[in-house]
């Protein structure tokens, strides 16, 4: 290449050479300097040959680099530490006596049962699985509950209990514009990116009482009685993450009754129905007294947890509504 240009340049004396005028052959004298500048080559000038060079500047270049996830970074941890007493305080997963991942007898049984069944790969409506849909509606309502029946819950698969808690937070942002969501102190890691990424305003109700080491029930109260009117409360169904204290029945009772006064719509995270108490049910029991009010709610479904489902990223969003007609158009 360096032999052709150079006798080239030897032969045409004021000749500026571009690749693409060498690979067809031909020569432009002068025309370079007619040529629209491009940010993105450079040309270099070796004696009286101009040679044009791609440069390594990157459209993407303002882009800085993310701080490292605080929850994996501990398993990160994990994986390099090399003590033979180690245990991951980070995500929680089920493990066998050899800390190796541990997959249900229930889901092995599942897994064969899909195998068997054949199921292809056909693309799925856009709001995911119907079957999938129904059940887990189901699971978490009571197959029996009227809003099941009356066809008012709005059912989306999710991408797990994230993907599931970001499509609520977009509908919020979209349709309830200024709407804040209120989040309990303290609360999952992720809640708080998921709603500052959609750009929904949220704040913080008081939760934990480190004196107690239990639920700060009158602050807990005293803070969803002063938010704004129409506010989303976000409230954990079971298990509270990260501190695992849970309201009592009664105090369920006083939360919805003092949402409903308020006219604040309730918003369960629900990670962990059956994994709280072993029962489907009892785990559920706080979603299904709001909606026995006739409380329209959200409420976002993941499977990691309780069916040990990580890499699957199962999980669905649910919004009940008052009418079918209304949860048609939010499902859409």
């Amino acid at each position: 290449m360096a032999s052709t240009l150079l006798s080239l340049a030897s032969a045409t004396p004021s000749a500026s050479l571009s690749f693409h005028e060498i690979n067809k052959g031909k020569l432009n004298r002068g025309c370079m300097n007619k040529e629209k500048t491009n940010p993105f080559i450079k040309a270099k000038s070796f004696g009286r040959v101009s040679m044009v060079v791609a440069s390594n500047v990157s459209r993407f270049e303002g882009i800085t680099m993310a701080p490292p996830d605080p929850i994996l970074g501990v398993s990160e941890a994990f994986k390099a530490d090399n003590h033979e007493l180690k245990l991951n305080l980070g995500v929680g997963a089920y493990r066998t006596e050899e800390l190796q991942p541990y997959v249900l007898d229930v889901v092995k049984k599942a897994d064969k049962l899909l195998l068997e069944k054949g199921e292809n790969r056909e693309y799925l409506p856009i709001e995911g699985l119907a079957a999938f849909n129904k059940v887990t509606a189901e699971l978490l309502f009571g197959v029996d509950n009227p809003v099941i029946r009356q066809q008012r819950v709005a059912t989306v698969q999710g991408l797990s209990g994230t993907g599931s808690l970001r499509l609520a937070a977009a509908l919020i942002e979209r349709y309830f514009p200024g709407a804040k969501v209120l989040i309990s102190s303290p609360t999952w890691g992720n809640h708080k990116n998921i709603f500052n990424d959609a750009r929904a305003p949220w704040s913080e109700y008081r939760y934990y009482d480190p004196k107690t080491v239990g639920l700060d029930f009158e602050g807990m109260i005293a803070d969803i009685k002063a938010a704004p009117e129409g506010s989303f409360i976000l409230l954990h169904g079971c298990a509270h993450n990260p501190t695992g204290i849970d309201p009592t029945p009664e105090e369920w009772r006083v939360i919805a009754d003092v949402i409903q006064e308020k006219n604040h719509i309730p918003f369960f995270d629900i990670a962990y129905q059956g994994f709280a108490s072993g029962s489907l049910d009892t785990d559920a029991a706080s979603v299904r007294m709001f909606v026995a009010r006739g409380m329209e709610d959200i409420a976002a479904q993941s499977y990691s947890k309780n069916l040990g489902l990580y890499a699957e990223r199962i999980g669905a969003i649910n919004v009940v509504c008052s009418s079918p007609e209304a949860a048609a158009r939010v499902k859409s």
